[in-house]
């Protein structure tokens, strides 16, 4: 049978949303910060070379440009202020999280609660300054390097990294705005703008292959069937559930005596989400960025580099495996689901696992649950992510057809939805309560009325 959250959230209606108006402007909110970003990424770097910079781009970004517009939105391929894209946050953040799990004065400031979450999360900041300085200054190398710039010199270097510098900045103070006062995980729904924003474009591309006859309807067809297959597979696993049995124990409150209840605490297939994939992409996008504008220029090292972790290559591939699985282990035992604490919180809420004692015990259930699920989590990650790399690189499909770019829209638009619908449910309780304390007020003046 339904609970009574279940029920309400069928009976979830336009008119309830209508009615909800934090819930608007919460929407409304998050729409215009998203409006602020791509406005942004067709604002240009000061000194680069339009006419250079469009010819340049049509050839790189058939190639691995089409790996970074995918994650900028774009403003790669016009060199805008966003050019940098969230991605140096999002490797401050990697670090910060490994260093937290190895280093000891990190672990200690986890402990301390709110206190300690705002001082990690400073140390991002610091960290999201100086890899975005490192990036920047290789990206301004880069562009001189390839022509691109209008007045190569010291002078372009430094107005290019403050420009690019500012603008990450700028998005990470977005995400945060949108993440604290929107609606949806700010920095995903950023990365899930820019991929929509570009999907028309990358149709019109493929269907223009086609037409040319460079692609065959065979193709086509198997290119959309394999989006809608993995589509309904991503959201099939993103809602399989582990259900663990939890007993509470009767109760005595004052002179009453309550019966022991039953319910289960879920676990979900992927605790982590789209997380682990743009962990692991971001990894491999410093030696692209930088190859992508060097041109002619690059060095040894960086076109061995390029030749055996490109888009495509065997040691992308597994190298890109890896780093999936890894960051799939690794974010949900220390950020998505913490077993200690799953733990200490059903200890102090009276309830139990049958046949497991409260407390460490639990613990070590919990994370061999875990651990056997993320087995499964983390392939089902690796298996959409790779195949259609691997299609890609046979089948010279454009990349916004990837597995990483619908893993991300899938999964950033269902945790949108859903925190919509918390909302909704919010309001409705609120205003059941408001109802019931009215009902109860007319009850209390109709009885003195009667006195």
């Amino acid at each position: 049978m339904a609970s009574a959250a279940e029920q309400m959230a069928q009976n979830l209606s336009w008119g309830a949303f209508g009615k909800a108006t934090e819930l608007r402007q919460r929407i409304l909110f998050t729409i215009g910060l998203l409006i602020v970003y791509r406005l942004g990424t067709y604002i240009p770097v000061p000194g680069i070379d339009g006419g250079e910079l469009r010819a340049f781009m049509e050839q790189a970004t058939t190639g691995i440009g089409g790996v970074l517009n995918m994650f900028t939105g774009g403003a790669i391929s016009r060199m805008g202020i966003f050019a940098l894209g969230i991605m140096p946050y999002i490797s401050a953040s990697i670090i910060v999280q490994l260093m937290g799990a190895m280093w000891e004065p990190l672990q200690n400031l986890k402990k301390e609660g709110e206190a300690g979450r705002k001082k990690l999360n400073q140390y991002t900041r610091y960290g999201t300054v100086a890899l975005a300085l490192v990036q920047s200054y290789g990206l301004a190398m880069s562009i001189e390097s390839g022509g691109l710039a209008h007045d190569p010199g010291w002078f372009f270097r430094i107005g290019c990294m403050i420009t690019l510098v500012g603008g990450t900045m700028f998005l990470m103070w977005l995400g945060e705005q949108i993440t604290a006062r929107g609606i949806g995980n700010g920095i995903s729904l950023i990365i899930f703008v820019g991929i929509i924003a570009e999907i028309p474009a990358a149709l019109a591309q493929f269907f223009a292959q086609g037409r040319a006859g460079t692609v065959g309807v065979g193709t086509i067809l198997a290119v959309i069937a394999m989006i809608l297959v993995t589509i309904g597979f991503v959201v099939f696993m993103e809602r399989a559930l582990r259900k663990v049995h939890i007993q509470y124990p009767r109760r005595q409150v004052g002179m009453k005596m309550y019966d022991g209840g039953s319910s289960h605490l879920p676990i979900k297939v992927n605790p982590a989400g789209v997380i682990p994939a743009i962990f692991a992409s971001s990894l491999l996008l410093l030696p692209t960025t930088l190859a992508t504008f060097s041109g002619s220029d690059t060095g040894p090292v960086m076109s061995t580099i390029l030749a055996y972790f490109g888009p495509g290559q065997p040691l992308y591939l597994l190298f890109f495996t890896a780093m999936i699985v890894f960051f799939t282990y690794f974010y949900t035992q220390n950020v998505a689901f913490k077993t200690e604490d799953v733990a200490d919180n059903l200890k102090n809420q009276g309830g139990f696992i049958p046949g497991i004692r409260p407390g460490k015990r639990t613990a070590d259930y919990l994370d061999y649950v875990v651990v056997r699920l993320l087995v499964l989590g983390s392939a089902y990650l690796a298996l959409v992510c790779l195949l259609p790399e691997v299609m890609r690189s046979q089948l010279s499909i454009p990349f916004y057809f990837g597995g990483t770019s619908v893993l991300i829209v899938v999964s950033v638009t269902m945790d949108t939805i859903q925190q919509v619908q918390s909302h909704l449910l919010a309001h409705q309780y609120e205003g059941l309560i408001e109802k019931s304390q009215l009902r109860g007020k007319r009850r209390s003046k109709k009885g003195t009325r009667r006195k």
